[in-house]
């Protein structure tokens, strides 16, 4: 963060000292909301958490170095005390971007954000330094955690918004206020929640509504293939830019195919010219999330050759998203355990039997073991039933559902669509998944694990690793 003294961070978060012997000392460090990351100088944000209060580690964060905490009380230590600490956070992230002056890239869509803000932000800092979240920092306290990170050095601040109804991703971008916005696409993630697609639609226009206007410099990022986001270009006074696959988009990709190992393979054409991209990542889904980024980099000024070796160069940066690792003894798994929704995980099934394309014809089989994907509301039923039928359409060797109800409706969907035997098979819990994986598993086979992050389906890809002996992690 730039640095900042307590007495001007009191006047920008309207806050009352307390116990504050020197206002004129400086914070220097990051602001943090765990007192193990407390360093020196740094502001500590006390937030009252579900299993524990921040407020009662103000000691311990004081005597790591804390210039100060952020409080909604006193607590004995130099503290500047507010009404509500999430609004001072989110106050004092847009005094600091205000500051800065720095160019702010936003981005939301319901698949893809984090994959995409990797992308975008790998892209970015060949051109200068660039600060991202780590993971899915994408709410009111993650984004201005982020936001709080850039300082006098930064070129590029790269943010994730993500939303849980109408409103959110306003609020997000009004704390830090974007010139280039990008929309992925509307899908069916949290669907529960929003009530519809076009509630979820008219969620995620908020962040073009808020870009400053063409002749300001405002840039909004649409993608050309879905029609609720191309609809966004109505909504916003900023330029528009379209990516996508659909003949008018601006930057596209033409030649689409996956390689032997389930990796994008395309021509990137942009309005300066093309060149080859082959991707280090797996999955088609992976190509709209290029083009975004390459959009970005591209109206930043980037030439096309440098977009396309970035893209090709890059790898993935956040855990649990199509993490793929080989054993020692030739089983190839796939951590996409982070979230799921039916959007990310047709794709999902789709980078699987790509990536055993080659192993199946030796003798190896493609796994897809899959959970719930949660949030889904009155269409949770249907949509399992759907993904479970996919798979066997789409030919995978082996279908695992692990859980409860909707995990036996992956099970349903797949054997009303013509698996038998044990093709598809409905096990209780992740001890039953893997269980059962170590018994049955062999050379050759390529494992998919994919659910909704609640369920922690990731345990079972850590253990099949762990079992055998890690190997080397593609796509890094």
């Amino acid at each position: 963060m730039i640095a900042l003294s307590l007495a001007e961070i009191v006047a920008i978060v309207s806050g009352e000292p307390h116990d504050i012997p020197d206002l004129s000392r400086r914070v220097t460090g990051p602001v943090v909301i765990d007192s193990r990351e407390v360093r020196p100088d740094s502001l500590f944000a006390a937030f009252q958490g579900e299993h524990a209060d921040g407020h009662d580690f103000a000691q311990r964060a004081v005597e790591a170095g804390a210039a100060a905490v952020l409080a909604a009380r006193p607590v004995g230590v130099p503290a500047i005390v507010v009404d509500d600490v999430e609004a001072a956070l989110g106050a004092l992230a847009r005094a600091v971007v205000e500051r800065l002056g720095t160019t702010v890239v936003a981005l939301t869509g319901s698949a893809g954000k984090t994959s995409t803000k990797d992308l975008i932000a790998q892209l970015l800092e060949r051109r200068g330094p660039t600060v991202w979240p780590p993971g899915s920092f994408n709410n009111e306290i993650g984004l201005p955690l982020t936001a709080l990170r850039a300082d006098t050095g930064t070129r590029h601040l790269v943010l994730e918004m993500g939303a849980r109804g109408v409103g959110h991703i306003r609020y997000l971008a009004e704390l830090t206020p974007p010139g280039i916005g990008v929309v992925l696409n509307v899908g069916t993630a949290h669907i529960g929640e929003f009530g519809g697609r076009e509630q979820i639609a008219e969620a995620k226009g908020e962040l073009v509504e808020v870009l400053p206007p063409a002749d300001e410099g405002g840039i909004a990022v649409l993608n050309a293939d879905d029609p609720l986001v191309r609809a966004m270009s109505a909504r916003t006074k900023a330029r528009t830019v379209l990516f996508g696959e659909s003949a008018d988009a601006d930057i596209r990709a033409e030649e689409v195919s996956l390689n032997e190992a389930g990796q994008p393979c395309f021509t990137l054409r942009t309005p300066t010219g093309c060149s080859a991209v082959t991707m280090r990542l797996y999955g088609e889904h992976h190509v709209s999330n290029a083009l975004a980024a390459a959009a970005v980099a591209h109206e930043l000024g980037m030439p096309v050759d440098e977009i396309a070796l970035a893209l090709s160069e890059a790898g993935q940066l956040s855990r649990w998203r199509m993490e793929v690792t080989e054993r020692s003894d030739g089983v190839t798994v796939v951590n996409d355990a982070y979230n799921a929704n039916p959007d990310s995980m047709r794709a999902a099934l789709r980078a699987l039997v790509a990536m055993g394309g080659a192993s199946r014809a030796e003798g190896g089989r493609t796994w897809a073991v899959l959970g719930l994907m949660a949030e889904l509301g009155t269409e949770s039923l249907a949509e399992h039933d759907a993904i479970g039928r996919l798979a066997v359409r789409l030919n995978v060797s082996k279908l695992v559902a692990v859980g409860g109800r909707e995990a036996a409706w992956l099970d349903m969907g797949a054997k009303n669509e013509g698996s038998w035997g044990e093709e598809s098979v409905h096990v209780s819990d992740a001890r039953a998944a893997i269980d059962l994986l170590r018994r049955e598993l062999r050379p050759g086979d390529v494992v998919l694990v994919k659910a909704s992050r609640a369920v922690g389906l990731e345990r079972i890809a850590m253990e099949l690793l762990d079992s055998a002996g890690e190997g080397e992690v593609a796509g890094r």
